[in-house]
């Protein structure tokens, strides 16, 4: 059980509750703590954590038409905001940004997450690749480079990091936000810490932010120590936020730390970096829908996946335009995200990764079809052209009238939705 899903089920049982009194309130702190402790939170945090909540509830009253569990539930908010950390706001300036870590934490990938993040948002930003003892290093950052369309600088072969550093400023000096990726080792050695010295001194970077794997828990705060004593970094990157129970953990033990988490990664793509806002991400744990997320992942999606204002906004669903639909939605990162967004945290594993397949699927038979099936869905009532295009797509007709059946449920609500005014003018205002 992660994180999100022990706090909601600990919040759901309290809200059953037909009375909130001192029995209750201990009762509901003791399921806090199992959730907080298994989700590798500290437990001197965890102690405080619960300590705070039953003074808070206990010791005050809801105002006047506030339910008791709604009080209480706000009160948690409150204080899984502080144990977290507060929102950062990143600058949108020209800066200079020097990433360390250690390996296996997702320096390079965040390097060309973090670029794309200022480009998009409309700084020219380029990375230079100072990792000098990871073989793949140059090659990894230069094709996550190409792939996002931000500039890159390395020098193949070369050893000395600080050398690299001062060419890379030298090349990329007509961007506006240029990131560093340094090397890092299985632990904070006196080698590394020499070597990062080496590179800030020739950098000389405007932030130093400390990238964290999520996965590695309360450690977090003990690495956010170390490398600050070392090197005095800015905050922190936590990335893997995605998979690991034990992101609260992390995050909670870098707050501890004096680290503020500046940006988390919430997925493997490019687009898949967020500035840690405490509201969204604490609202996300708690099951509360973050509509506007929503709909920045959908225009970031539109863009990544190259569709034109038509295909947006087609006025009628073929399986052309329902292919550009499948292709945004994979932009989008994974499912889990999405309904979390939606404020559906809970939907079974096992119906995310059905759901991920199936659409997957869909995009390879639709990749089977001609021009004029894609236009005109009539000509699938044809069964040679089902055994075609199953055969092609490798899958099997019953897959293939599957998803035609998906499809012409989607139609017919498609056209629905179309007709109706009343909604076409509550959607406009909702985008």
């Amino acid at each position: 059980m992660d994180l999100g899903e022990g706090l909601r089920q600990a919040i759901a049982k309290l809200t059953r509750s037909t009375i909130i009194d001192a029995k209750t309130i201990k009762e509901f702190n003791k399921d806090l703590q199992k959730t907080l402790l298994s989700a590798d939170v500290e437990v001197q945090l965890v102690l405080n954590f619960t300590k705070e909540i039953e003074e808070k509830a206990l010791g005050s009253k809801p105002p006047p038409g506030l339910a008791p569990t709604d009080y209480i539930t706000n009160i948690i908010y409150d204080e899984l905001v502080k144990l977290m950390g507060a929102t950062y706001t990143p600058k949108l300036q020209k800066q200079k940004i020097l990433l360390l870590g250690l390996y296996g934490s997702g320096k390079t990938t965040s390097a060309a997450k973090l670029a794309k993040f200022y480009q998009d948002r409309g700084l020219s930003a380029g990375v230079i690749c100072c990792d000098v003892s990871r073989p793949a290093a140059y090659e990894q950052l230069e094709t996550l480079s190409k792939t996002a369309n931000i500039a890159f600088f390395g020098m193949k072969g070369e050893k000395d990091a600080g050398k690299i550093a001062r060419e890379g400023l030298k090349a990329l000096k007509d961007k506006q936000v240029v990131i560093c990726d340094t090397s890092g080792r299985n632990a904070l050695d006196g080698a590394l810490i020499k070597e990062l010295k080496s590179v800030s001194d020739s950098f000389n970077p405007d932030e130093k932010i400390l990238v964290i794997s999520a996965d590695i828990g309360q450690v977090a705060g003990a690495q956010a120590r170390e490398f600050n004593n070392a090197v005095k970094i800015s905050g922190v990157l936590v990335t893997k936020m995605d998979g690991s129970g034990k992101g609260g953990g992390a995050l909670s033990a870098a707050n501890a730390a004096k680290a503020p988490v500046m940006f988390i990664g919430i997925g493997e793509k490019l687009n898949s970096l967020e500035q840690y806002d405490a509201d969204k991400f604490i609202g996300r744990l708690l099951g509360i829908p973050d509509i506007a997320s929503l709909v920045s992942h959908v225009q970031d999606a539109v863009k990544e996946a190259n569709l034109t204002q038509e295909e947006v906004q087609a006025e009628e669903l073929n399986f052309d335009t329902f292919y550009s639909q499948l292709k945004a939605i994979n932009k989008m990162g994974p499912l889990k995200n999405v309904f979390g967004m939606l404020g559906a945290p809970d939907v079974p594993k096992e119906m995310i990764e059905q759901g991920e397949e199936k659409l997957n699927k869909y995009k390879t038979i639709i990749s089977s079809m001609t021009v004029a099936e894609r236009k005109n869905a009539k000509l699938l009532h044809n069964p040679d052209r089902i055994r075609r295009i199953a055969k092609g797509s490798g899958t099997s007709e019953k897959d293939v009238h599957s998803m035609i059946s998906e499809f012409n449920k989607m139609k017919k609500m498609f056209d629905t939705m179309k007709n109706d005014r009343n909604f076409k003018k509550r959607f406009g205002k909702m985008m």
